[in-house]
């Protein structure tokens, strides 16, 4: 029987909690350990464990993986949520990589100065509603599907789910000129193994707290 994969990573969302989301709509089983002092990334670091000396670090299938992006497209690959051709995988991947732009807004926020994240919270909305979702909420009204990609679950759906339901704990009514995009989120959001990843006592993780931040800094800061 093949090892669950084990997730390298401080215990917050950061760009590991993709990561979660991708193998958690697989129905794939996982450990994390957590980073929790520099000693710890260190210790992966003087190991070779890390390629780029930085994580998130997936240990899978005899590999450790580093790049988020990377690893988002070995587990979605392997698990048949990367297309059936390349033309789809092409789709897919532009998909992903537009929603990434906007979920790094969200993963950079809870960092900046207090001050300054309600102005960012404006900003990530005018993005989102001008820039990001009308591209999706148009790919869904023309094609009538379930799903962006080929109309079965794919890497771009869970990134995209991710990050509106991220969207939503800042404004929740981030989707109220999108009849589309609030159908398609109650829709995946019922698919069986995203329910339970979005049920209380899962793997998935909170919103970053204070202590995440302090935990984050004291890890990485030289």
């Amino acid at each position: 029987m093949a090892a669950r994969p084990k997730l390298h990573y401080p215990n917050g969302r950061g760009r590991m909690e993709s990561v979660r989301w991708v193998l958690a709509a697989a129905g794939v089983e996982f450990d994390e350990e957590f980073l929790e002092t520099k000693e710890q990334l260190h210790k992966l670091q003087d190991g070779n464990h890390l390629l780029f000396q930085q994580v998130p670090m997936v240990e899978i299938d005899g590999m450790k993986l580093v790049q988020t992006r990377s690893i988002l497209h070995y587990i979605a690959d392997k698990h048949n949520l990367f297309g059936k051709d390349l033309k789809e995988r092409t789709l897919i991947d532009m998909y992903v990589e537009g929603t990434l732009d906007l979920l790094e807004l969200l993963i950079m926020h809870p960092f900046l100065k207090p001050d300054d994240q309600q102005k960012e919270v404006v900003n990530m909305a005018q993005k989102a509603i001008i820039r990001y979702f009308p591209v999706f909420e148009k790919i869904l009204r023309g094609h009538g599907q379930n799903f962006l990609v080929g109309n079965q679950l794919s890497l771009a759906d869970v990134i995209l789910l991710q990050t509106i339901l991220a969207l939503e704990e800042k404004i929740p009514n981030i989707l109220s000129a999108f009849p589309f995009l609030q159908e398609y989120t109650v829709k995946l959001s019922n698919i069986p193994t995203i329910k339970r990843f979005l049920e209380p006592g899962s793997k998935k993780k909170p919103p970053p707290d204070e202590i995440y931040v302090r935990t984050v800094y004291n890890i990485f800061r030289p």
